[in-house]
């Protein structure tokens, strides 16, 4: 490639920046594909929200991502993060546990702008996204078209659902179901109060409601009670966020929030 620009230079200056160019944005070079760890069904799931904060932007994330690499290899839980579209890529090729996006778009790779597509993350060794999250609310049309494509790339979906009865709309879409609702009431989410211990009663109604489908808790998970809580009542496991990433000691949150389940 490098030679081929030398064409188009004016000198061997030229083509020594150019390759250097070439050679950091990682263009005609192959990377090795980190294999992940499979999913453990007969145990809980934590799915980890990086959001958007400073605290888990850029080098931040990383070290986050790593964090919960360490808690998976120790307590073998299901630990899944879903990050920034910005770190997708640098992360998913560093840890071994499943990375999955924020938001993707019901879009094909082409003639679009702007788009997250399936397929690209598909081949950037992303296994799944969140869909439909309270901050980044989208239609049901839309929502149906991504768990199929996202279903067709063997990669995983969680719908959050704001109630119940949400949800239970979610888990009758057909052709596909999504692989997780998440019940995460607006209300809650960020703040000091969980689903578990402000309003556990929904827990049960949303499982029932999502009729085999795996359901998850979110909105304000802080302890191991919560995810306790979760458990008791039928769902597979929690979404969390603000508590892990704006922790002042992350991995010993995530230790106290996993240990003993």
């Amino acid at each position: 490639m490098a030679k081929c620009v030398a064409l188009f230079l004016k000198s061997e200056k030229d083509l020594k920046t150019a390759t250097y160019v070439i050679t950091s944005m990682g263009l005609f070079t192959k990377k090795t594909t980190l294999v992940v760890k499979q999913l453990d069904y007969t145990k809980p799931f934590v799915i980890i929200n990086f959001k958007t904060y400073i605290d888990a932007t850029g080098a931040n994330a990383v070290k986050l991502a790593k964090i919960c690499e360490r808690v998976q290899d120790k307590t073998k839980i299901n630990i899944i993060i879903s990050v920034q579209a910005i770190d997708l890529k640098e992360i998913a090729s560093t840890v071994k546990i499943p990375v999955y996006s924020q938001h993707v778009d019901p879009l094909t790779a082409g003639k679009t702008t702007g788009g997250i597509i399936p397929e690209h993350l598909s081949t950037s060794n992303i296994h799944g996204s969140l869909i439909n999250h309270s901050e980044k609310r989208i239609l049901l049309k839309d929502i149906k078209a991504i768990v199929l494509k996202l279903r067709e790339l063997n990669m995983k979906s969680v719908v959050c659902a704001k109630d119940y009865k949400e949800a239970a709309v979610f888990a009758k879409m057909q052709p596909v179901k999504p692989d997780f609702i998440a019940i995460e009431p607006p209300e809650l989410i960020g703040g000091e109060k969980s689903v578990s211990t402000a309003k556990p009663e929904i827990i049960p109604k949303a499982v029932k409601a999502c009729g085999g489908v795996n359901v998850l808790v979110g909105a304000g998970i802080k302890d191991a009670n919560d995810l306790k809580v979760a458990l008791v009542h039928g769902a597979k496991g929690v979404l969390l966020a603000s508590h892990f990433v704006l922790s002042k000691d992350p991995e010993k949150f995530l230790m106290d929030l996993v240990q003993g389940i």
